[in-house]
């Protein structure tokens, strides 16, 4: 068989609380069991051993981390109120504005950019009490053009992009999470290269303000994690509303860590496609897909996208193009011979697209997610392939999105959850999609799938 079910298989730390999921650390931290002065060090000393491998980080500064622990850890002592993810380290993609501390995108264009002000989550994850350890490697601008990363399962492999070092980050165990962000494919795709769960929210779900801008209609924030569990706890300090942002609305503070620990009231059912791409995946991704269908039994359909949806890639691409060349025009003008031949040539066919089908192209998000009435009546969450396969060999691409982009594109939250192995031993992932706004329900149901391989409770 091309690939088959398995547990996760996760780089294990030296020391042994980084074995610990984050929920497990953060429980520790509160009760004072643990410092997080001490979790600093052990996540700075994994750093150090495995960096030269991985090459991850875009700026770290150890001594930075560890004052923010020592306070977290006063502060404690005090007796005063501790946050949800009071000491806890999160990496940010090196395209989140951190106030002192150097944001360069990902190119030379912006090299010893240092902003002023935090972006608005990272105001929010330092008022739970996270502590922002270091920035982690993106993709050119968070484009095509890949980062220095590498695959912490292989090096010889991407690790996908464009936030390519959160992935590798939470893969290789130096970060119990991380934050990124998702125009295409950057989340769910470098989350099911890595072997780590990627949880992309419902478009407009975390404010933006702050992050650079790439595509108003389709850029997400999205969270890296070894669980479903620790992922829906990072998310949930994230989601809010920020009148800065105008895709983002005023609505009561989501339950995703709570909802997503419970049990399903009935055992979910799941409709599995074969999305545009399909017949082109590697023939482990069909195997493992079969066979985890198969495993469902009943809990599991089979059911086809309306024809519309082969259009999909490429509204997707014409309106992130047409708004990239927009909003990276100031780049382009300061520097157009600095910027890569990818992004030179993505910039030119942006330019080039008329208005009038950049216009169409912005009604096709909710004409495409109206046809997914039908299926999402009869199932709690969607069930297709998070990438064509494993990671892809060489370093000169970050891999392909077609799995990941029509998601994007309908605003519907998706979660990738690493259930499956190729034939070679590579991680890969398998996605789940649901309802715009049923974040909460579709993190419960990813939890279910993946009590499957029997490390967590159903």
């Amino acid at each position: 068989m091309g690939a088959e079910m398995t547990a996760k298989t996760l780089p294990r730390g030296h020391v042994a609380m980084l074995d610990l999921t984050a929920r497990e650390l953060r429980d520790r931290l509160a009760a004072g069991a643990l410092d997080a002065a001490a979790l600093v060090e052990a996540c700075l000393d994994r750093i150090a051993a495995l960096e030269p491998k991985v090459q991850a980080w875009a700026w770290l500064d150890g001594d930075h981390a560890l004052q923010q622990a020592r306070a977290l850890d006063a502060h404690r002592r005090s007796g005063r109120p501790v946050g949800p993810l009071h000491g806890l380290p999160v990496a940010l993609k090196d395209v989140i504005d951190t106030a002192k501390i150097p944001t360069a995108n990902g190119t030379a264009l912006d090299e010893g950019r240092v902003p002023e002000k935090d972006a608005w989550l990272v105001e929010r994850l330092k008022a739970a009490g996270a502590i922002v350890i270091g920035k982690t490697v993106t993709a050119e601008l968070a484009f095509l053009h890949p980062g220095k990363t590498r695959n912490p399962h292989d090096e010889s492999r991407t690790p996908g992009g464009s936030s390519s070092g959160s992935a590798a980050a939470v893969a290789a165990g130096m970060v119990p999470f991380a934050v990124g962000t998702q125009t295409g494919g950057s989340v769910i795709r470098p989350a099911a290269f890595c072997g780590t769960v990627g949880f992309k929210p419902s478009f407009g779900a975390i404010p933006r303000t702050g992050v650079l801008s790439q595509s108003p209609s389709l850029d997400t924030i999205g969270v890296f994690a070894r669980t479903v569990e620790d992922a829906a706890l990072l998310a949930e300090v994230l989601y809010g509303h920020d009148p800065a942002d105008r895709a983002t609305a005023l609505a009561p503070a989501p339950r995703l860590h709570a909802i997503a620990t419970t049990k399903p009231p009935v055992r979910p059912t799941l409709a599995f496609l074969r999305p545009p791409g399909w017949d082109d995946a590697h023939p482990d991704t069909h195997a493992g897909l079969s066979e985890l269908v198969e495993a469902l039994g009943e809990q599991c359909f089979e059911a086809a996208l309306p024809s519309a949806f082969d259009e999909a890639a490429a509204i997707r691409e014409r309106i992130n193009l047409a708004e990239m060349a927009k909003s990276y025009y100031g780049y382009e003008k300061r520097g157009r011979a600095q910027l890569s031949e990818e992004m030179q040539g993505a910039l030119d066919r942006g330019k080039a697209i008329p208005a009038r089908d950049y216009i169409a192209a912005l009604d096709w998000p909710d004409v495409l997610y109206a046809g997914l009435d039908e299926i999402f009546e009869r199932c709690d969450a969607i069930l297709v392939p998070a990438a064509p396969g494993p990671a892809p060999e060489g370093h000169a691409s970050t891999g392909d999105s077609i799995f990941n982009g029509l998601w994007t594109l309908c605003g519907t939250p998706a979660v990738t959850v690493p259930l499956l192995q190729s034939e070679t031993g590579l991680p890969m992932g398998v996605q789940l999609v649901g309802r715009r706004g049923d974040d909460a329900r579709l993190l419960r149901t990813a939890r279910w799938l993946e009590g499957l391989t029997g490390e967590t409770e159903a």
